[in-house]
């Protein structure tokens, strides 16, 4: 068995024994596999995993919207330095975060705004789902009116605070700014483009995998008010086109999508490092040197899906796994991805530390 076979296979146990249906996608230069393995529900009547299956994104859906701000900001929509509270709607304005400094798109887009993980008002209305669909009753006007009630400790862009607030709060701006909500706004300017058919914030996607929580299958995952912090749900198909316009930064796009291609390389252009680690953040993607080669990672979660997806900005490889079951304690599918990954990029094993930073 060779090196990146061994890795595959260990990617499908360290999903074991919950997930039912798992994919695992390689781009390696001119190559490109989609494997597929188990059935998309427990039952023995449910259909095979396809490279058509659909899978939660969780926290990857934050990568997209990094995505979104870098074709807005090349087309001249917007800058990366606007305050947040001028690209929210106007009556929102009246609901101010309170913050000895404002808050730009870039502090959002790098986690460095403030702002907690998650939106004031969430925890309490959130028990009674939590393990199943814990943001499916936080709307668009919980979110404005958790504004209010939001104080930012510290100086924006002066520490790094992973925040799936401040990414939702992201995409909201995004789609006031595009003048679409942010699944349409999505579709239009990336998925469209980039020929990703099966890529949606639609819960009710066909062709989708039914998730799990310790082998308990879960109702479609819903969070309407933050959809660009995790709502994204994609197929092993879709993301490999995902990874190959990453992979070639955009070349393949033409001239009259020259402004998506010039996002792809702004997303991976590191903009700051983080402490203790050595890591740098990119527009949302993390970014560790490993060997003799840069990843650029990340991974996510909903309550019954786990995915990692990464890639290597020379081009040489790129990875996803996906798994149709919650994400383990000890992260050992986003590692075992991780590895993958280092193994796809020809990175001789050297006790990294772990890649569970954004799930």
């Amino acid at each position: 068995m060779s090196g990146l076979d061994a890795a595959v296979t260990a990617v499908v146990r360290a999903a074991r024994p919950y997930a039912t249906a798992v994919t695992v996608v390689l781009a390696d230069g001119a190559r490109a596999q989609v494997r597929c393995f188990g059935r998309v529900g427990r039952d023995r009547s449910a259909p095979p995993c396809t490279p058509d299956t659909v899978f939660e994104l969780g926290s990857v859906s934050k990568t997209f919207t990094a995505l979104l701000l870098a074709d807005l900001a090349a087309r001249g929509e917007l800058a990366l330095d606007d305050l947040l509270e001028e690209r929210l709607p106007r009556h929102w304005r009246t609901a101010r975060v309170r913050s000895a400094e404002p808050i730009r798109l870039l502090h959002l887009a790098t986690h460095t705004s403030g702002l907690p993980r998650l939106p004031p008002g969430l925890l309490a209305t959130a028990a009674p789902t939590w393990f199943s669909n814990p943001y499916e009753t936080f709307h668009d006007e919980r979110l404005r009116d958790g504004l209010a009630r939001t104080t930012v400790r510290g100086t924006p862009g002066s520490r790094f605070r992973y925040s799936n607030y401040g990414a939702g709060l992201l995409g909201r701006a995004l789609a006031e700014t595009g003048g679409l909500p942010y699944g349409e706004l999505l579709t239009e300017r990336i998925c469209g483009p980039l020929g990703l058919r099966d890529t949606t914030c639609s819960p009710n996607q066909p062709g989708r995998a039914t998730g799990h929580r310790r082998g308990q299958p879960l109702p479609a995952w819903s969070i309407p008010g933050l959809p660009g912090a995790g709502g994204v749900r994609s197929s092993g198909a879709d993301l490999l086109r995902y990874l190959r316009a990453h992979l070639d930064r955009g070349r393949h796009l033409g001239r009259e999508r020259a402004e998506l291609a010039v996002a792809l390389r702004e997303v991976q252009r590191p903009r700051l490092r983080l402490r203790h680690s050595g890591d740098e953040l990119c527009l949302i993607w993390n970014r560790r040197r490993s060997g003799e080669r840069d990843l650029c990672f990340h991974s996510g979660g909903t309550r019954g899906f786990t995915a990692f997806v990464g890639f290597s900005p020379d081009g040489s490889a790129g990875v996803a796994v996906l798994a149709n079951t919650a994400p383990a304690l000890d992260g050992r599918f986003v590692q075992a991805g991780y590895e993958l990954l280092r193994s796809a990029a020809g990175v001789t094993r050297s006790g990294q530390p772990d890649a569970g930073r954004g799930a």
